[in-house]
């Protein structure tokens, strides 16, 4: 019995060490789709998943990119407009999307040797000081992206 007892409490030590998942921002379902013409940028989506505190996604870099910059997609005068953003709010335990319709990642200087279907590899740095890296799928222009059935 004694030692039950020291393995059940060395478990809840070790557990208790050990961060827990859901205390970073994530990321989920991380896609780019390549331009139709060579040299041109890239646009990049995915959905963040904020952690048990607020946070603000400050950059994202890849080291087969030159440059991502964060942009908001809107509408004004009847034309749709992209603006550069500095940052983005993610707020604890919610989620924020970049979409096509939204806010998204511009990647100036993609590698030419990327095409549809290689993964690119993103971090993701946020104003805590977390950062995490993640990989993107690629697709062609044009292209739909599957979301696990679901196009968008």
């Amino acid at each position: 019995m004694r030692h039950i007892i020291l393995l059940a409490t060395a478990a809840i030590a070790v557990t208790a060490c050990k961060p827990k998942l859901a205390d970073q921002p994530r990321v989920k379902d991380a896609w780019v789709r390549l331009s139709p013409v060579p040299g041109r940028p890239a646009a990049g989506y995915f959905e963040l998943k904020g952690g048990t505190a607020d946070d603000k996604l400050v950059s994202i870099n890849s080291a087969v990119v030159e440059k991502i910059e964060l942009h908001q997609s809107g509408m004004s005068g009847g034309m749709m407009t992209m603006t550069p953003i500095a940052e983005v709010a993610i707020p604890a335990g919610g989620t924020v999307a970049f979409s096509p319709e939204g806010n998204h990642a511009m990647l100036y200087g993609v590698d030419a040797a990327i095409k549809p279907g290689t993964a690119i590899p993103l971090l993701f740095r946020f104003a805590s000081g977390k950062s995490f890296e993640a990989e993107a799928k690629t697709i062609a222009a044009g292209a739909e992206h599957d979301m696990g059935g679901m196009s968008h």
